[in-house]
């Protein structure tokens, strides 16, 4: 049984709030859950301490039981000093552009230095 500590969304249209969970993996986000660790209310300013609660106590335990915080969470518990920040992914290299279009910025950039290299120069 994998465990994940995730957020399960609450509130009404345009008002959201999250409530941080541990469920396992295959549960839906607003589905079963196995306990409620705390809340993310995202309406309320970033310094305000009502905006991320958590219950570290419960927190630790769960991760030491085996279960991963989301991507989310797990920025939350690294504010808390609680784990880790998670790193931040590199672009994949499917969103380069082709070889041919790059071979043909390359070309442009070379021209353009090139004829305002010569204009400087006289």
């Amino acid at each position: 049984m994998a465990l994940k500590i995730r957020m399960t969304r609450g509130g009404a249209k345009k008002r959201p709030f999250y409530s941080i969970v541990v469920a396992e993996h295959t549960s839906p986000r607003d589905g079963r859950f196995i306990e409620k660790l705390g809340t993310y209310n995202p309406m309320v300013a970033k310094e305000h301490p009502d905006r991320v609660r958590l219950n570290t106590e419960r927190i630790k335990h769960w991760v030491s039981v085996g279960a991963t915080p989301s991507d989310r969470v797990a920025r939350f518990l690294a504010d808390a000093g609680l784990g880790e920040r998670p790193k931040i992914r590199e672009t994949p290299k499917k969103s380069a552009p082709r070889a041919k279009t790059q071979a043909r910025l390359k070309a442009a950039t070379e021209a353009a230095s090139a004829a305002g290299g010569g204009a400087k120069a006289e």
